[in-house]
């Protein structure tokens, strides 16, 4: 494949925040790949061994410093290998075998079109249930998933590493599309990746199985397996409502937009923006923005329940200490980061459409506070 290409990837590299010169970027990226796994145990152990006592972990990583992290690093296990590998090879064998619906993306920078299974709920139902068959049929108990925990994220921390390097020689090597290209800089193609869509065959989405089925089945798999070992299932209405309305504000949405604004949401026609705009290529298109049913509360209300979501996780160990809240905090900082840099974005794209439309829909986030 020609490596003559228009697309100088990844531009996110690039174009970080506030024109950093290359040393700047290339000492972020660094510090971000070497301090966030010793960080990912530091909050383990806090929350296991010290019963989320920042002030506890203080004192000891203060007396012991690195030794202390040393000493305290959970060693990768047979077993912890075992639960990951059995669980990447399931969802990886949804992936590929379970009926899906074609759906096509975007057009790429490179002028692709990338195709994509859509069988990502179906997954999700059909992992639920063999999960639950299993621990039913006392075939595998969940709370050894708690039990482990400290050495299923050592394996993870060297398998991301192991997985990242092979990914950025996969793009030197094969790249999957027209989609690839080098920032120039080892680590930030380590870490932004060299390939858009990077792929093993038509039939395997690398980017899809990691952020899709390995990363989302996880996390929603940690949460049972926890709650089975603790079985304190506090604010899980709250939880299921969040929950609800995540997935009612994504329907809403796509239903909108495949219907090209002619549906009905709570039962009536939606109030929606008319709008046109020219893209970076000079091209004039048209489209709509929403404007009723959830998104008429808050121009990005969706994020709403996910900052509730994980503020009902925290919320059953209650306030003796302020760890367990640690990533309601980081949720809540990031999607409001997010809101704000959407907002300019969309300011940016659709001028004075985004002005009326911030009119229309006053609050980003939360009504009446944000």
């Amino acid at each position: 494949m020609g490596r003559n290409l228009k697309w100088s990837q990844p531009e996110p590299f690039q174009k970080l925040p506030g024109g950093h010169p290359k040393p700047v970027r290339t000492a972020a990226v660094l510090l971000l790949m070497v301090l966030f796994p010793p960080f990912i145990i530091f909050i383990w152990y806090t929350m296991i061994h010290l019963e989320g006592s920042v002030e506890r972990s203080y004192r000891f990583f203060q007396a012991r410093g690195i030794r202390g992290l040393r000493d305290v690093w959970p060693q990768p296990t047979i077993l912890a290998c075992k639960i990951i590998g059995v669980f990447v090879t399931f969802e990886a064998v949804l992936l590929i075998f379970l009926p899906a619906e074609r759906y096509v993306g975007p057009i790429s920078p490179a002028g692709n079109r990338p195709v994509y299974k859509k069988n990502g709920f179906v997954a999700y139902m059909v992992t639920l249930a063999v999960y639950y068959f299993l621990w039913r049929e006392h075939l595998f108990n969940p709370g050894l998933v708690y039990d482990n925990i400290g050495e299923i994220f050592s394996v993870l921390v060297i398998a991301s590493y192991a997985g990242a390097l092979l990914l950025y020689c996969k793009g030197h090597m094969a790249p999957s599309s027209e989609d690839w290209g080098s920032s120039g800089n080892i680590l930030g193609d380590l870490f932004w990746g060299m390939e858009l869509y990077p792929r093993i065959t038509s039939h395997f989405d690398i980017k899809v199985f990691l952020n899709c089925r390995f990363a989302v089945m996880t996390w929603a798999m940690l949460v049972i397996s926890f709650a089975i070992k603790q079985p304190a299932l506090g604010m899980l209405g709250a939880g299921l409502a969040c929950n609800y309305i995540i997935y009612d504000c994504n329907v809403q949405r796509l239903l909108f937009i495949n219907s090209n604004g002619k549906c009905r949401i709570w039962g009536k026609i939606p109030s929606k923006i008319q709008l046109h705009y020219v893209t970076e290529w000079g091209e004039r298109k048209h489209s709509l923005l929403l404007t009723a049913g959830w998104w008429s509360v808050a121009r990005h209300f969706h994020l709403a329940p996910e900052i509730g979501l994980a503020i009902c996780w925290s919320l059953p160990v209650l306030f003796k200490h302020a760890m367990p809240y640690f990533y309601a905090l980081f949720v809540t900082a990031t999607l409001v980061d997010r809101a704000n840099r959407d907002d300019k974005r969309l300011k940016q794209k659709y001028h004075k459409f985004w002005e009326a439309h911030c009119k229309r829909v006053r609050y980003k986030i939360i009504p009446l506070l944000y």
